[in-house]
């Protein structure tokens, strides 16, 4: 005959106590993890406050930049108003990357963090298509490619934010 008796659970010795910590139930493997987990956020707390200060730092750096040209006249040259444009368009980018960080630590959805991606690349690509001089290339043949190679990132980029916009409209 089998038996039929209910076993108490508080005689069971493997099981937890009630009452306990559930700190104290832990695996050594959740207690890793968790570790781990805090040690990843705190990364990512100072990633988001380095580029805040990468960012304020070039803010400054180019309102001095600018200040200085204007009295010695360089202000209208193209060239130094280009390379403005560029100290620009790197900070955005560096803004692009902050708010990337930022969505990370909020653990905000990944099709936001997908579109500032593609953002911070459509940037990149703007800053690098701006600042393009055949000159800076060996060859005509090179500067051909690399001017190719930056029309298919950029229209890839393109073709990655009309797809993420339709399919985001859609989802909505």
């Amino acid at each position: 005959m089998a038996d039929t008796s209910v076993v108490d659970p508080s005689d069971d010795p493997s099981a937890p106590d009630p009452g306990s910590d559930p700190a104290e139930n832990q695996t050594t493997s959740d207690r890793v993890s968790e570790v781990t987990n805090r040690f990843v956020h705190g990364v990512e707390l100072a990633a988001a406050a380095l580029f805040a200060l990468l960012f304020g730092i070039g803010v400054v750096d180019l309102a001095i930049q600018i200040a200085e040209s204007v009295p010695t006249g360089e202000i209208t040259d193209p060239n130094v108003v280009i390379g403005f444009i560029e100290t620009g368009l790197l900070l955005l980018i560096i803004v692009e990357v902050y708010q990337t960080v930022v969505a990370y630590i909020e653990q905000s959805d990944t099709r936001r963090i997908v579109r500032l991606v593609i953002y911070t690349g459509v940037i990149a690509m703007v800053r690098k298509v701006i600042i393009f001089r055949t000159t800076e290339y060996p060859t005509t043949q090179d500067a051909l490619f690399a001017a190719v190679s930056y029309g298919t990132v950029m229209l890839g980029l393109v073709l990655l934010l009309y797809v993420e916009r339709s399919v985001g409209v859609s989802l909505e």
